[in-house]
């Protein structure tokens, strides 16, 4: 009799097991972008799409309505939910799935290079006020992920949340659409969600499918190059190997690092260095090419009494290519590429009343280095400060050569659309706001035709021939009497035909907030503000 008893008590828990097994497998999976704080296009039919067991029955909640679907063989669902107009929060119920903090409005694709992918914490010189005093939860961003992919369209992307424009959050928010979504939003009342797809220096080809990229031969065939993910490793290893050697033989042979005391120190003696000019060409070549390698700068500063012991801030422009900081001997800041500005904290403690020492040492990786002009020098404490301008001492530590080459592949054709812009293919757009062009000014004969076939193969990705296009003109760049200045004039030509000649794409201006020293101008207020009159106006239009 007990033996009975034991195994029907096995024979419940076996089945009790193989029900939780099958519950599990059952469970409904959604994209990343169907998540808690998304926001929904208003006035267009809501796609919702996942994964479940083959067969499985999805059952959808939202505003009071039940709506069912089936996942197919393959395991994958989606279900068209009728168009709602703005409103929210909401929660959506799908099987056991719960997402709460759901907005209707509108939402863009906000998508491009580095002036689009620029965070709003890097406009704060000009702007800190402002953002730190605004705060609005109907306005969500999303930041997809940078990856590519060369296989083939994904469907999904590497889990990210939804943000709302409150503290500290808004910090990462890409700077144009956050300034873009705060004016639309003060003339709409409407929930705003912003999705960004953007990556530094990418060229317009990285953007597109492979099907539209067939019509240009030599981005396929270049794309094809990379399809061979151990063949990437091999590169990404090969290269590796190289920057770290290079960077070994540097440190090996970098005097200042091993001399006794380090030129960073606050007693080292640097009365026999050459006296220049921060800004001066003479000691960063030899009279005719670059000098790879690092470069030291010492300068002797005097201090108030009053800054004794009290945090500050010092501010050294923007340096070409890396730089590491030191003040009297402790170190306060690293940065390793030319384009953030370089903005570090001096501890309380470091400064002392009276002299004391700034040491910069600058890396030149390739080019020639310098010290960005017009940008601010100087160490600020409370509201007082004190230039970093004028004659430095200089030594040159460890002469070089360039650095070895690194492979973006980022850069290469098809890799951002399968991974950063197919994920979205179901999501509805009010519009797209593209700023990008840079990295395409070497090819801008190209540029026309690449962009105008970026846009229609967008156009079909989120099956919307009516979805609004906003290239953003390439703000102004470099000196008067800089060799390139015409190239750049020429591609906002460029930009211009491709809005002209292409249904519902438009030009926002932009040449006249650009900074002749910063590729990344700051004054991404008045942009934002500019693409947000011309959406307003649309909408106005299409009442």
């Amino acid at each position: 009799m007990k033996n009975k008893i034991n195994d029907k008590v096995s024979m419940c828990l076996v089945v009790l097991f193989c029900l939780c097994i099958q519950y599990s497998n059952a469970k409904v999976k959604l994209p990343t972008i169907i998540s808690d704080g998304m926001v929904l296009q208003r006035e267009a039919p809501i796609k919702l799409w996942g994964t479940a067991d083959a067969g499985e029955t999805v059952d959808v909640q939202f505003l009071g309505s039940t709506y069912q679907t089936k996942a197919n063989e393959a395991g994958d669902w989606k279900i068209i939910l009728p168009a709602q107009n703005y409103g929210g929060p909401y929660s959506l119920q799908i099987n056991d799935v719960l997402l709460s903090d759901i907005l209707i409005g509108d939402v863009f694709l906000c998508s491009g290079q580095s002036n689009m992918e620029l965070p709003v914490n890097r406009v704060t010189d000009m702007f800190l006020t402002e953002i730190n005093d605004y705060e609005n939860s109907q306005i969500r961003h999303i930041k997809v992920p940078n990856v590519y992919n060369f296989h083939a369209p994904q469907s999904d992307m590497a889990k990210v949340e939804w943000k709302s424009a409150t503290q500290p959050d808004v910090m990462n928010y890409s700077a144009l659409a956050y300034f873009f979504a705060k004016s639309l939003y003060d003339k709409t009342n409407i929930p705003i969600g912003l999705i960004n797809a953007s990556w530094g220096g990418t060229p317009v080809e990285s953007w597109m499918s492979e099907e539209a990229i067939t019509a240009y031969p030599k981005y396929l065939h270049d794309k094809w190059r990379f399809e061979d993910d151990e063949y990437i490793q091999k590169i990404k290893d090969l290269e590796g190997q190289n920057n770290y050697r290079w960077n070994t033989s540097l440190y090996k042979g970098d005097v200042g690092l091993h001399d006794t005391p380090s030129w960073y120190a606050a007693n080292f003696d640097d009365r026999s260095w050459h006296t220049v000019d921060l800004f001066s060409n003479q000691w960063a070549s030899n009279g005719l090419n670059p000098i790879n390698g690092s470069h030291w700068f010492r300068k002797t500063v005097d201090i108030p009494q009053s800054w004794s012991g009290q945090e500050a801030t010092l501010r050294l422009g923007c340096v070409v290519d890396a730089d590491s900081v030191y003040i009297n001997g402790v170190f306060v800041g690293t940065t390793s590429y030319q384009y953030p500005p370089r903005i570090y904290k001096i501890p309380s403690g470091v400064l002392k009343a009276g002299s004391n020492n700034v040491t910069v040492r600058l890396i030149s990786q390739n080019g020639k280095a310098h010290f960005v002009k017009d940008k601010p020098y100087k160490i600020i404490c409370g509201n007082e400060e004190v230039s970093l301008e004028g004659d430095w001492k200089y030594q040159l530590g460890c002469a070089m050569p360039q650095s070895p080459s690194t492979t973006f592949f980022n850069y290469k054709p098809v890799g951002l659309y399968n991974a950063m812009i197919s994920p979205l293919k179901n999501c509805s757009f009010a519009g797209a706001i593209w700023y990008q062009g840079e990295s395409n000014v070497s090819n801008r004969n190209e540029y026309c035709d690449l962009l105008t076939t970026m846009i229609a193969d967008w156009r079909f990705t989120f099956n919307n021939q009516e979805l609004p296009f906003y290239i953003v003109e390439l703000a102004d760049f470099l000196a008067p009497n800089d060799y390139a200045r015409p190239a750049w004039a020429e591609m906002r030509q460029v930009q211009a035909k491709v809005a002209e000649h292409n249904y519902k794409t438009t030009l926002i201006p932009n040449s006249d907030l650009g900074e002749w020293n910063d590729i990344h101008p700051l004054d991404k207020k008045t942009l934002g503000n500019r693409v947000a009159d011309k959406i307003w106006s649309d909408m106005q239009s299409n009442k």
